[in-house]
């Protein structure tokens, strides 16, 4: 059986008692996976489709299972098959419930392990152009969106596990990642991004100070965020227009930001793949239940220079001749946005 038949036979709602969770699976019921005093989880009339609005990420019915069981998702996926194809399983036990209070204590507690963040905008000019012209030429952007995206709070540069690093964060600082300065994987990690500990991994980078522009864009990972700088100067909307970065595809917009949003003009710029298309789904619901007007960018048959399909934001910064005209069109404009 493949897995888009396992996910037509099997639902949210039949994993539900599978896993011994508490109370019924509903359009609004409490949230299985943390202690939820309120009704911040939702499924799908079809089962199909489950999200936490405090933060503990959404889905299929696969990606329930994986949350719900705690497995590797290549594990996941063969033991969802399995289960839909009606093969007896043991039933899992249900997951503990972390204590919020002792979860957020220990989050602070490993932030205070974070290094120095240091602007590029407060040291001398020396200062500058070694940190933003290297990173404006490695991420193919101009060094006028870096120095915006620095302006406004969201870029910094530290030391992390001995190597020089760009790291995207905000005022809040409960959100932070970090990449090397040579663009090389992390050592022990094999992965280019690195979230801090301690990271409230569902808070959207730089969601207060986007408050006072109408106009929003929306993105997945910090290079996208650097993009949208580059494309905010541009198209010259640093008056109307803000950035946010959601670290992670696999991240809800936090509930305690979903308000900084109501009202605004905003257009998601997830990536192509499949978990972009899932998180772009996922996203505009959230955004859609706080008054935000809200769309998607599509970057189907735009190519880049060497032929390649652009995959998302970055990728727009070296896309063939004859393809860039059509971002005229990238950033949206703010009719009947609330500043």
């Amino acid at each position: 059986m493949k897995l888009a038949e396992a996910k037509a036979r099997l639902t949210v709602h039949d994993l539900w008692p599978h896993f011994r969770l508490e109370g019924i699976p509903s359009k609004s019921c409490r949230c299985p996976f943390h202690e939820d005093r309120s009704a911040s989880f939702s499924i799908t009339a079809d089962g199909a489709l489950w999200n936490c609005f405090a933060g503990c990420g959404g889905g299929d019915a696969v990606d329930f299972y994986q949350h719900a069981s705690g497995l590797p998702h290549a594990e996941a996926c063969r033991a969802f098959i399995k289960l839909a194809g009606g093969s007896p399983m043991p039933t899992a036990p249900r997951p503990p419930r972390p204590k919020p209070a002792d979860a957020e204590g220990e989050q602070a507690q490993k932030r205070k392990t974070w290094p120095p963040f240091e602007s590029p905008l407060t040291g001398d000019d020396d200062t500058a152009h070694r940190a933003i012209v290297p990173l404006a030429k490695l991420r193919h952007v101009s060094v006028e969106g870096v120095t915006l995206m620095a302006a406004r709070g969201l870029l910094w540069f530290g030391a992390w596990k001995d190597s020089p690093a760009w790291i995207v964060t905000d005022g809040e600082r409960v959100n932070a990642q970090a990449r090397r300065m040579d663009g090389q994987p992390w050592p022990g990690i094999k992965a280019k991004a690195q979230t801090l500990p301690g990271s409230r991994a569902a808070w959207p980078i730089g969601a207060r100070e986007s408050l006072a522009l109408p106009c929003v864009l929306l993105c997945e990972g910090g290079p996208d965020l650097l993009s949208a700088h580059h494309w905010i100067h541009a198209h010259q909307r640093e008056v109307d227009v803000a950035a946010v970065a959601m670290l992670g595809a696999s991240n809800s917009i936090h509930a305690d930001a979903l308000p900084l949003f109501a009202g605004k003009r905003i257009r998601i710029m997830a990536h192509t793949d499949e978990a972009g298309h899932a998180a772009a789904i996922r996203w505009k619901a959230q955004l859609d239940s706080v008054g935000a007007r809200v769309d998607a960018a599509d970057f189907a048959g735009l190519l880049m220079a060497d032929g390649t399909p652009a995959k998302d934001l970055n990728d727009l910064t070296r896309l063939r001749p004859e393809d860039q005209p059509q971002l005229e069109d990238l950033i949206p404009n703010n009719e009947n946005a609330q500043p």
